[in-house]
C-alpha cells in the first residue's frame, strides 16, 4: 500500500496537469495521457513500472471502450448508413489491410505481422474525429456522415482483429484451426447473447431501475460489463469482445442512454490509464536513432490513407470537397491501432525495434490530427471551388441567435413536415427555432435567425437553442433512435416541457411515450385517416358526417386532443377564443400542496379542469383515475380555459 499510493498520486497529478493543458490547447485528452506515459515510463523517469499488473489494469480501459462501442451499435443505424459503413468502410479497411500486408511482407516480415500492421494502419481515431466533428457541429454534414460510417465499420472490424491476432500468433499449422475455433466461439456467443439474452437483460434492468437507486444502477452496469467480459475470456476469447456484446445487449433496452452517461467517467479514466501504458512503451532514445524510419512511417501511411479515402469517397459519389474533408479527418492512426499493436506485442509478433518505430509514428499522427482537422476547411476551400461549408459554419452559432427568444417552439428537423409546421406557427405569430443538420437545406431556407444549422440530438445544441425558455419541442423527423436521444436530454433538463414526436407507425409508440413524449403522431395513421375521409366524400357521405367520424377516431387515438377537433361549421361567428380550452403542464415541486393527495380529493372537475395525462419519471399514464395519488416530480397535463387552469394550478401548488 505504501508503494502503491504514491504511484497513484503521481499518475493523478501528472494526468490532471497534462490533460488540463490539452484542454486549454483544445487538444484531445488522449494525447495528454500519452505524454504522461512517455514521461513517467521506464524509458524516461522510470516512475511507473511496466509490469503485468499495470498492463492488466489498463485492459479495463479497453473493456469500457468496447462496451461504449457496443452501445452505439444498432441494426437500424447500420441500415441507414449502409453505403458509408459497408461500402466506404469495408473498402477502406480491406484495401488498407491488404496493402499493409503486402508491403510488410516485401520488407521481409511474415504475412501474419503484415495482417496486424495493415489492420492497425486501417484504423482512425474514433475519439479524436467524433469529438472534433461534434465540437464543429459537423456530424450531420455529408463528410461527417461518411467519416462516422467508416469509423463505425473500423470499430466493428476491430472485433474481428481481436479474435484474429491471437490465432495468428500460433504456429503455421495451428493458425487456421485456432482462428476457426475462435470464430465459431464468437459466433455462438453472439447468437446466444443477442437472441436469447435480450429479454432477460431488459427484465433485469427494469427490476434494478425500479429500486430508484443510482448507486445500485451503477453497480449493476459494472457487474454486467465486467461479467460478460470475464465470460468471453473464460471461453477463450478476449475481454473486449465480451464488453462489446454487453453493450449490444443494453443498446436494445430503454436504459441505453442512462447507461451511456453513467459509464462515461469510468471509461474515460480507465482508458486514460491504457494510453499511459501505451506511452510507457515508447523509448525516445531508440526513436531518436530511428528518426528517419519514424518520419517515413508517419508521412507515407498518412498520405496514402488520405489519398485512398478521397478516391473511395469519389467512387461512391461524394463531391470533391466532401471526399477531401473525409480523407483529412481519417488520415491519422487511431486508438484501436494501439490496442491491436499492444495485443500483438503480448503475443511476440513484432520485434521491439520495429514496434518502437510503428508506435512513435502512429502517436505522432494522432498528435497532428487535431491540427489537420482544424485547418481542413481552409485547405479544402483553396483546393475546391464553390464550397458551401463556410456558409454553414456561420449558421452554427445557435446561441447567439437565440439570446432574445422567449416562449418559442424548438422544431427539430426542417424537412417537409417541419416546414409545414413552421408556416402554421408563423400564421399564429408563434416564435420558433428550427434545427436541421443538412447544410444545403439550411442554406436554401435563406433564414439565419429562425432556421439554424445544428444537431438536435446533442445536449449542447438543445441548450443553445433556448430549451430553458422554450414552450414546446416538436420532433418532425421519423428517426426513433435520434428522437429517443432528444427525449433523454429533455427529460434531464426540462421534464415538464411538452414534446410532440412524429413517427412512421405505432411500432415505437410505447418506447417514445415511456421516454417522455407528450404525444406521438404516427404518419401511417394520419395518412389512413385522410385516405378514408376522401373516399367517404367521393362515395357520397355528407361532409359534416365525415368530419364527425374522423374526429371520433382521432379522439380515441390522441388522448391530449379530446374535444378539440371541431368541424368548420361548429363555431359561431362571434366565437370567443379566450374561452376555448387549452392544455397546460404543471410540475409538482417539493412542498406542493397536492403531494400525497389523490386526484379525487383535489376535485379539479369542480372548477371545470380535466386531467388528460400524468407523467411520472420514465412512465406515463393516460387519463389517470381519481384514486391516483400524486408524488413529487409528477408532471400533470391539464385541460381547461385560461381562468380555470390558473385556479387549478393554484389548488395543486398552494392548496
Amino acid at each position: 500500500m505504501s508503494q502503491t499510493l504514491p504511484l497513484v498520486l503521481v499518475l493523478l497529478a501528472a494526468s490532471v496537469v497534462v490533460v488540463a493543458a490539452c484542454r486549454r490547447l483544445r487538444l484531445p485528452p488522449i494525447l495528454g495521457y500519452l505524454v504522461v506515459g512517455v514521461a513517467l515510463g521506464p524509458h524516461a523517469l522510470g516512475v511507473v513500472p511496466d509490469d503485468e499488473a499495470t498492463r492488466r489494469l489498463a485492459e479495463f480501459g479497453i473493456v469500457f471502450l468496447m462496451f461504449s462501442i457496443g452501445l452505439e451499435f444498432s441494426l437500424p443505424q447500420l441500415r441507414t448508413m449502409r453505403r458509408a459503413v459497408f461500402g466506404l468502410g469495408f473498402a477502406q479497411v480491406a484495401i488498407t489491410t491488404i496493402s499493409g500486408m503486402v508491403l510488410v511482407h516485401l520488407l521481409g516480415y511474415g504475412w501474419q505481422s503484415g495482417v496486424v500492421l495493415g489492420g492497425a494502419l486501417a484504423m482512425s481515431s474514433t475519439a479524436i474525429v467524433s469529438k472534433m466533428l461534434a465540437e464543429r457541429s459537423e456530424l450531420g454534414t455529408p463528410h461527417g456522415r461518411d467519416a462516422m460510417g467508416i469509423l463505425l465499420f473500423q470499430d466493428l472490424a476491430v472485433v474481428a482483429f481481436l479474435i484474429l491476432i491471437p490465432s495468428l500468433a500460433q504456429s503455421g499449422s495451428e493458425t487456421g484451426w485456432v482462428f476457426a475455433s475462435a470464430l465459431v466461439k464468437a459466433a455462438i456467443a453472439l447468437a446466444i447473447i443477442l437472441f436469447l439474452g435480450q429479454r432477460p437483460m431488459r427484465a433485469w434492468f427494469r427490476l434494478v431501475a425500479s429500486q430508484h437507486s443510482s448507486e445500485l444502477f451503477m453497480l449493476n452496469v459494472l457487474l454486467v460489463t465486467l461479467g460478460m467480459a470475464e465470460l468471453t475470456e473464460l471461453a477463450g476469447l478476449s475481454l473486449a469482445l465480451g464488453a462489446f456484446l454487453a453493450g449490444m445487449l443494453i443498446a436494445e433496452t430503454e436504459f441505453r442512454y442512462q447507461v451511456e452517461e453513467d459509464i462515461k467517467p469510468f471509461r474515460d479514466v480507465l482508458l486514460g490509464l491504457f494510453f499511459i501504458t501505451v506511452g510507457m512503451m515508447l523509448n525516445l532514445d531508440s526513436d531518436a536513432v530511428h528518426i528517419l524510419q519514424t518520419l517515413a512511417l508517419l508521412v507515407f501511411p498518412v498520405a496514402a490513407k488520405l489519398a485512398l479515402i478521397v478516391l473511395l469517397a469519389r467512387a461512391f459519389g461524394a463531391p470533391p470537397a466532401t471526399a477531401l474533408r473525409t480523407g483529412i479527418y481519417l488520415a491519422q492512426a487511431g486508438e484501436f491501432a494501439l490496442v491491436m499493436l499492444t495485443l500483438a506485442r503480448a503475443h511476440q509478433m513484432l520485434s521491439a525495434d520495429f514496434m518502437q518505430v510503428v508506435l512513435a509514428s502512429m502517436i505522432l499522427s494522432m498528435l497532428l490530427a487535431p491540427l489537420l482537422i482544424q485547418y481542413a476547411d481552409r485547405w479544402v476551400r483553396r483546393l475546391t471551388a464553390n464550397d458551401w461549408l463556410a456558409r454553414a459554419a456561420e449558421l452554427t452559432q445557435v446561441a447567439a441567435r437565440t439570446m432574445a427568444r422567449q416562449g418559442h417552439v424548438i422544431v427539430c428537423g426542417f424537412g417537409r413536415s417541419g416546414q409545414n409546421l413552421t408556416r402554421l406557427l408563423e400564421r399564429e405569430d408563434i416564435a420558433y427555432l428550427a434545427l436541421d443538420s443538412d447544410p444545403q437545406r439550411v442554406r436554401e431556407a435563406a433564414d439565419g435567425t429562425s432556421v439554424i444549422y445544428g444537431d438536435a440530438s446533442r445536449r449542447e445544441t438543445l441548450m443553445s437553442a433556448g430549451l430553458a425558455k422554450a414552450r414546446a419541442v416538436v420532433i418532425t423527423f421519423s428517426d426513433t433512435p435520434t428522437a429517443l436521444k432528444i427525449l433523454h436530454h429533455i427529460q434531464h433538463l426540462r421534464p415538464a416541457l411538452p414534446v410532440i414526436v412524429r413517427t412512421l407507425d405505432d411500432a415505437d409508440l410505447d418506447r417514445l411515450i415511456s421516454a417522455g413524449a407528450s404525444e406521438v403522431v404516427p404518419e401511417t395513421f394520419e395518412s389512413s385517416l385522410m385516405l378514408a375521409s376522401h373516399a367517404l366524400v367521393l362515395l357520397g357521405v355528407p361532409l359534416r358526417r365525415v368530419v364527425r367520424r374522423i374526429r371520433e377516431v382521432r379522439e380515441g387515438r390522441y388522448s391530449l386532443m379530446r374535444g378539440f377537433f371541431h368541424g368548420g361549421t361548429d363555431e359561431p361567428e362571434d366565437f370567443d377564443e379566450t374561452h376555448e380550452p387549452r392544455l397546460q403542464s404543471v410540475t409538482l415541486a417539493p412542498g406542493a400542496a397536492a403531494l400525497g393527495r389523490s386526484l379525487g380529493e383535489l376535485s379539479l372537475g369542480e372548477i371545470g379542469v380535466a386531467v388528460t395525462a400524468l407523467r411520472r419519471q420514465d412512465a406515463r399514464m393516460i387519463s389517470p383515475g381519481p384514486q391516483t395519488v400524486l408524488q413529487e416530480g409528477d408532471v400533470i397535463v391539464l385541460r381547461g380555459t385560461a381562468e380555470q387552469l390558473a385556479a387549478a394550478e393554484m389548488r395543486l401548488l398552494q392548496g
